[in-house]
């Protein structure tokens, strides 16, 4: 990191003195101030005058109609049908690091099916003692825990492998969510069913199944299906949405969101991978020389700037600027974010909002100063492990251009002097 050029950030005196001079924008919007009393603050206005909703008018919550813009979105050519396909997280328009369910990605294979809690089954069998077969009600017995984990699905930005192509943070990074699940941890399930007859489990496997028409199955090394997988049937406090897997799915943190497979219905203790289609024809890397590797579970860190970007753009002209985004690895927690603004030739650090967490979501904040001209801006994730974030030439280096999972290049978001972003590629 010898690259890395510091810059201060300004204090908040700075930013209120600055902000009447720092600019044409900030002396215009000044000008404007001086040249007589703000109406929204001299007059009183429609709300002050009348009452308004009571509490029955809002027996769930959901946001006001002012913020109808910040949504799911889905690109209608990715797939053929929207019963197998993507809805984007609005990743430029949400700030901290928990996505609000209504928010999340949601990733099909043959549409969201409904389920009653009544009618939920969860069967543990193959190589273990008693095979048993779970409710809803049995699974809520179980001493529970609750985990902050980022769902990504292994194809997020696989799109960009043959150069830029989607426009928009949501679309080229949003197919990611961060929330807190509450479950049951796999390791107390297969305990209960009992392993004795696997004998040496260090060369078994589970094949976890969903519910869903596409019987989604991938299979799972028992290192880490004891280790930190969790069967969630709670997100944020609530619920699971229909289109998260209500009312039971599988949490498998740091890798691929295919093995987080939702509507789960059966996990079988086996003495090898079974060999799904997910995890041959589907899910695996595809080099250059046509051969695939398989097995490449684990999200390698990666991040993007969430605004400035294309559906973000600098709206308020020169002066004080925060730029931010997120960042994660699979791997472990998130050390350090870097953020260039010369398309990677100076970086500086920037703040993470919080300590990185384990297989969760960082949001790192660079507080800075725009002087109105262009910018090529990018950020460089770090994790505990060392491993940094690589460009992407270096990642077409080792994979070439015919890949689509687990792309962790740098993005870089090309920042005009009128403050609109665009999705670009630097040599």
């Amino acid at each position: 990191m010898s690259d890395s050029s510091k810059s201060k950030s300004p204090s908040r005196r700075q930013f209120l003195s600055g902000a009447a001079a720092a600019g044409a924008g900030a002396v215009a919007a000044t000008a404007a101030r001086a040249a007589g009393p703000d109406p929204l603050i001299t007059e009183v206005q429609a709300w002050a005058t009348a009452t308004g909703d009571g509490v029955d008018a809002t027996p769930y919550g959901l946001p006001i109609r002012f913020e109808t813009d910040v949504r799911r979105r889905n690109v209608e050519w990715l797939t053929a049908d929207t019963i197998s396909s993507i809805n984007f997280t609005p990743i430029h328009a949400l700030d901290g690091t928990i996505t609000p369910q209504g928010c999340a990605f949601e990733r099909h294979h043959s549409g969201a099916i409904e389920m009653r809690k009544q009618d939920y089954r969860l069967m543990i069998n193959g190589l273990v003692d008693t095979p048993l077969v779970f409710t809803y009600e049995d699974l809520e017995r179980f001493p529970r825990e609750n985990h902050v984990y980022f769902c990504e699905c292994a194809a997020n930005t696989g799109m960009e492998w043959a150069g830029a192509q989607l426009n928009g943070a949501q679309f080229t990074h949003g197919m990611i969510h961060n929330m807190e699940y509450s479950g049951v941890s796999l390791r107390t399930l297969l305990q209960e069913a009992g392993l004795g007859a696997a004998g040496d489990l260090k060369d078994k496997w589970v094949y976890v199944e969903g519910a869903d028409a596409s019987s989604n199955g991938r299979s799972i090394p028992m290192e880490k299906a004891l280790d930190d997988v969790l069967v969630a049937f709670k997100a944020n406090g609530e619920a699971l949405r229909k289109e998260h897997g209500y009312p039971v799915r599988l949490c498998v943190p740091g890798w691929e969101g295919n093995m987080w497979v939702k509507w789960l219905r059966r996990i079988e203790v086996v003495d090898q991978p079974v060999q799904s289609r997910e995890e041959t024809s589907k899910y695996t890397d595809t080099l250059a020389d046509g051969t695939s590797r398989k097995w490449t579970w684990a999200m390698d860190a990666k991040s993007v700037v969430t605004s400035p970007s294309p559906q973000s753009p600098i709206k308020h002209g020169k002066g004080p600027l925060v730029i931010t985004g997120l960042a994660w690895s699979g791997r472990g927690a998130i050390k350090r974010v870097d953020v260039s603004k010369d398309g990677g030739k100076t970086w500086e650090t920037a703040r993470l909002g919080a300590p990185g967490a384990k297989m969760a979501l960082s949001r790192f904040y660079l507080d800075t100063e725009w002087d109105g001209e262009e910018m090529l801006l990018q950020s460089r994730a770090m994790d505990e492990t060392g491993y940094v974030q690589p460009t992407k030439t270096e990642l077409r280096d080792v994979r070439g251009e015919n890949s689509i999972y687990h792309n962790n290049c740098i993005q870089t978001w090309w920042v005009k002097p009128n403050g609109e972003a665009e999705n670009v590629e630097v040599s």
